[in-house]
């Protein structure tokens, strides 16, 4: 069984940096593609970035790009999201997610089957 598990969320200002782990165990993690979405009090999941898997490419929502970067450390299990220019609209619960073999969806929450239970980002204006 897939678990995830996130950690370095926390509370940045505006303009700020935070750097999110998600472990991945129970499965060969080179064999999943992992994404990271978010959710804000009374919004809809959303979509931010997915990193894929064997030649992992790398996917991200607009709203991101420039600003975010994912990496993976295969030897380590882990992904990594790093954040930068963080903006109050960034704030949310940022969760981690597990698919194996994913070739399509990459910004679809449904068609991931594994999910850590998330960490939270909270930026100050």
């Amino acid at each position: 069984q897939v678990q995830l598990v996130e950690s370095g969320g926390g509370l940045v200002q505006a303009g700020g940096s935070l750097r999110l782990s998600c472990a991945f165990s129970g499965r060969t993690f080179g064999n999943y593609a992992i994404g990271w979405f978010r959710q804000a009090p009374g919004k809809e999941r959303e979509f931010v970035v997915t990193i894929g898997w064997g030649d992992a490419p790398t996917y991200y929502a607009d709203s991101v790009k420039g600003r975010f970067t994912i990496s993976r450390d295969n030897a380590k299990n882990t992904v990594y999201l790093q954040m930068n220019s963080l903006k109050p609209e960034d704030t949310a619960v940022y969760y981690c997610a597990a698919e194996r073999f994913k070739t399509t969806g990459w910004s679809t929450f449904q068609e991931y089957t594994y999910w850590g239970r998330g960490t939270q980002v909270t930026v100050s204006s």
